[in-house]
């Protein structure tokens, strides 16, 4: 069966040649039905980043998954680095709980 998040890690993996990406499900974090593909943590490491600030990196993420925001697709957290600026990092940052919709 071919899930939203197979999807996005085959684009990404397409189109970024990633030296590192991790895709995280984080829906479960959040008011959603169970099993849901809604909420992901994406961090991307990526030689194409080098020079390109941060909103570039994002909207070069976006533009690739464009066809699955907004539905499926409600939130991505994007952390996207070069070989460089993740090679000084311990990782990406955990995720904030979620406010809205009720879970508290």
């Amino acid at each position: 069966m071919t899930t939203i998040q197979n999807l996005v890690e085959h684009r990404i993996a397409a189109h970024f040649d990633p030296v590192f990406v991790e895709i995280v499900n984080e829906s479960h974090m959040h008011n959603v039905p169970p099993g849901s593909e809604s909420h992901f943590k994406v961090t991307l490491v990526s030689k194409i980043f080098e020079g390109m600030r941060s909103v570039k990196r994002h909207q070069a993420v976006y533009g690739v998954l464009a066809e699955y925001i907004g539905s499926p697709i409600h939130a991505l957290a994007l952390h996207t680095y070069t070989a460089d600026e993740w090679g000084q990092r311990a990782g990406s940052p955990d995720s904030p709980n979620c406010l809205g919709g009720g879970k508290a």
